[in-house]
């Protein structure tokens, strides 16, 4: 089987982003800000290598930002809901400062990445939430063999995918960046599963790249 190339985008900024409010499974759309970011990536992304085939998570702020892609550059697109951010439950809505204070000891059991912790509520675990994840991406992976898929999803979700890639724990820190339509480029083989190729690029959002003046 030929290994599928992954461009990794996570959705571009709402308002929540912003309010450093937990999004998780609520339907929160992309601000003004969300909709620039997403037709500077079309318009980036129509420079390099075609896309096969574009999937989605089925939230609005994903939908919305794979949708102007998808315009662009004519790319097939679908949805599945198994790249969905993780669900945080009775959280969603709040900030974590919100939630420190009213909870102290689960919050700290948040802060710590403990895998087993689930969010209350009907929350995830993050030990469920990988699970999810690494299912339906190792799923898409595999149906699009030998081509370029695009997938448009969340934070959370990218986090899951760097580990799978790097294998790193989900208890080590994070030290990587997850950027609002960051590109992240990784490659999927059935004996291999992920392999890192390139991590956050956002040089589409850098004005001196946009310049249409100068062009």
């Amino acid at each position: 089987m030929e290994p599928t190339r992954i461009l990794a985008i996570r959705h571009g900024e709402t308002a929540w982003n912003v309010d450093t409010r937990i999004q998780g499974h609520l339907d929160i759309p992309l601000n003004a800000t969300g909709r620039e970011q997403a037709s500077r990536l079309a318009r980036a992304l129509l420079g390099h290598a075609p896309i096969d085939a574009i999937c989605s998570s089925d939230l609005s702020r994903a939908l919305q930002t794979a949708r102007i892609v998808a315009d662009a550059t004519g790319a097939p697109l679908s949805v599945n809901a198994g790249l969905r951010e993780r669900c945080f439950g009775d959280l969603q809505g709040h900030t974590f400062a919100e939630f420190s204070a009213a909870a102290p000891q689960q919050a700290e059991r948040w802060r710590r990445r403990d895998p087993d912790w689930v969010p209350p509520g009907g929350g995830e675990s993050l030990l469920s939430f990988r699970e999810r994840v690494t299912q339906t991406v190792q799923v898409l992976a595999a149906q699009n063999a030998g081509k370029t898929l695009a997938l448009f999803t969340h934070g959370g979700v990218l986090d899951v995918l760097y580990r799978a890639a790097t294998g790193l724990g989900l208890e080590d820190a994070r030290t990587w960046q997850i950027g609002n339509t960051a590109v992240n480029r990784l490659l999927w083989t059935p004996d291999s599963g992920l392999t890192l190729v390139g991590w956050a690029d956002t040089t589409h959002l850098e004005d001196e790249w946009l310049d249409e003046s100068t062009a």
